[in-house]
């Protein structure tokens, strides 16, 4: 067995955005308008991002962030992407086109990426509530999990982090998924396991 260590899996562009991040929240005194914390220190990641928006677009973001290469990396590439968007279009961010502007991930590490599109929307929810405003955004971006039950991957989302379901069995008690056909299962179980990650529970 060769002895040499591997070459480093990360592009040039994950490289230089890690080495040299961008919009990092340093500033103590900078008070956004909306703000999202999702991650977990105990996992190993955690992001908090901060936003300024005027007239629904958003013209500052900062953010910290703990955690791998990746997560520094696409949270920094999220940013970038995000300041000049409007609320609607930064909503619907996804981890791949982060990832695709970062020139790819490995694959172990693509859940890095999701924890930034989803602290990026928790700070859109913040900002939307702060200014007693219905949120149009969340229903768009659902998707049926459990279609016997009609269970969206969002009420996954919103029963972990509220912590209504804190086990697998709670989880199926209040949703009943599974109990028609049961294809949804394991589709549930790996969403289950991420939004705990995800939401510290």
């Amino acid at each position: 067995m060769s002895s040499k260590l591997q070459p480093w899996v990360y592009t040039d562009t994950v490289k230089e955005h890690f080495m040299n991040p961008k919009n990092l929240w340093e500033d103590e005194s900078y008070e956004p308008d909306g703000e999202g914390l999702v991650g977990s220190l105990a996992c190993g990641d955690q992001m908090k991002v901060g936003i300024t928006v005027v007239d629904d677009k958003i013209v500052t973001l900062k953010w910290q962030t703990y955690g791998c290469a990746s997560a520094i990396a696409s949270t920094s590439m999220m940013s970038e992407i995000a300041i000049g968007l409007s609320l609607h279009e930064a909503y619907h961010l996804s981890p791949e086109t982060i990832t695709e502007r970062l020139g790819g991930l490995p694959q172990h590490k693509f859940h890095c990426s999701v924890l930034g599109d989803k602290a990026l929307r928790a700070a859109i929810d913040d900002y939307l509530e702060k200014q007693q405003r219905d949120n149009p955004f969340k229903k768009s971006v659902a998707k049926i999990i459990c279609e016997c039950k009609g269970i969206t991957d969002q009420r996954i989302e919103e029963l972990v982090k509220n912590k209504e379901a804190t086990t697998i069995d709670e989880l199926r008690d209040i949703t009943q998924f599974g109990t028609v056909c049961g294809k949804c299962r394991y589709k549930v179980f790996q969403l289950f396991e991420e939004y705990k990650h995800i939401y510290n529970v």
